[in-house]
């Protein structure tokens, strides 16, 4: 598998093929055969791989969160609702979902040696992340192609499914 370190240049390098891959498989496949095939890569692949020696999410991805959210973390930290959204959060973009996201990048909650501090609350956002077993995945290709920058498992995902799919590269 490829590095944490490695993964956003060997992504990019091959964004291109990523795409016209995805162009293919919108050509050679359905919805439920591809989520089923992303669910058993996704199940086989993080049974391995503990993400807390990687950490690029953390280290990528603004967090947006919901009013709920910021008042279990909020409970969970030990601080008042306000002290915990002045410290730690800015308004999102109105046009997001959430109206919250975090300050920090990396996030504040990401521990030195790379644990999470918020490991047993952490918001939903970063509990489904990378998101490759979910549904829809045919549909949310982009995402998937966006995520394979972050993720090494992402990666390696649309690199095994290129062969199972024998597409050219």
């Amino acid at each position: 598998m490829v590095k944490p370190t490695e993964v956003k240049n060997k992504a990019q390098q091959i964004a291109e093929q990523n795409y016209k891959f995805r162009a293919f498989l919108k050509s050679c496949t359905h919805d439920d055969k591809l989520d089923a095939q992303f669910l058993e890569l996704h199940e086989g692949l993080f049974a391995d791989y503990d993400c807390c020696k990687c950490n690029n999410c953390c280290k990528s991805y603004n967090i947006i969160l919901d009013s709920g959210e910021v008042k279990r973390l909020s409970e969970f930290i030990g601080l008042a609702e306000g002290v915990f959204a002045a410290e730690y959060l800015i308004d999102a973009d109105p046009e997001d979902e959430k109206p919250f996201k975090f300050k920090a990048n990396p996030c504040a909650f990401l521990n030195d040696d790379g644990r999470c501090l918020i490991q047993n609350c952490k918001p939903e956002v970063c509990t489904g992340f990378p998101y490759t077993d979910q549904p829809h995945r045919l549909s949310r290709m982009y995402s998937v192609i966006e995520h394979a920058e972050v993720c090494p498992v992402v990666y390696e995902i649309l690199e095994r499914l290129k062969v199972m799919y024998r597409f050219r590269k």
